[in-house]
């Protein structure tokens, strides 16, 4: 009888320890990103957010009207220092001619990502085919102050904490540029049809060593 209630004595502990688990478990509080980056696409900005604490805010360019930047929550998936650029069958090495410039962050959304430019008259204009360029001292800060996971959301219409985040005063580039000067730049500029889906286009932005 002794070593009975020994036994039972056992199990309740057994069975009071598993029970506290499985209340400490259900208790525990989803973990939230302690880095999130911002991107709004009307203001054409980029904010880096660590802890609550904007830490960076850049002036960006974004998809154009034909081929949008996509809107949502995504994550950082690659990180490419010097990328090679693929497209078709033109290839362009790493260098100040090279259309992604010289880094990649590829997002969980196939194909797009953030990345460099070699028309640095495009930042803060929608000119893109849908990834989000920075300029090259801007991206290559950037790029050592993110990782691999990093929480990424793109926002299409801007809500409080974009208000509150990047100035909505200030132009956009767009509207600083005379329509005369516009006007003769479309007009240089090829004519081609709009990509129907910009993920067949930047999909192939970027293929070099990953870090």
């Amino acid at each position: 009888m002794k070593h009975q209630g020994i036994k039972s004595f056992g199990y309740a502990i057994l069975a009071a320890v598993a029970a506290m688990t499985a209340h400490g478990q259900q208790q525990a509080p989803t973990p939230q990103p302690t880095r999130v980056i911002l991107i709004s696409l009307q203001d054409r900005k980029l904010a880096l957010v660590e802890g609550g604490q904007t830490k960076k805010v850049y002036t960006v360019a974004v998809g154009k009207p034909s081929t949008p930047s996509p809107e949502g929550t995504f994550t950082i998936e690659r990180r490419v220092v010097n990328p090679t650029y693929h497209h078709g069958n033109r290839t362009v090495a790493p260098g100040p001619k090279n259309p992604v410039g010289s880094r990649w962050m590829g997002l969980s959304k196939a194909g797009y990502g953030i990345h460099g430019t070699n028309e640095p008259n495009s930042i803060g204009r929608a000119a893109s085919h849908g990834c989000i360029r920075m300029a090259k001292g801007d991206l290559e800060e950037f790029y050592e102050l993110i990782a691999v996971g990093d929480q990424v959301r793109i926002i299409g219409q801007p809500d409080e904490q974009t208000a509150r985040l990047f100035d909505q005063a200030t132009p956009i580039a767009t509207e600083s540029k005379p329509a005369t000067e516009m006007a003769k730049a479309e007009s240089a500029a090829p004519q081609s049809k709009p990509a129907q889906n910009p993920i067949q286009i930047t999909a192939q932005y970027a293929i070099g060593p990953t870090r």
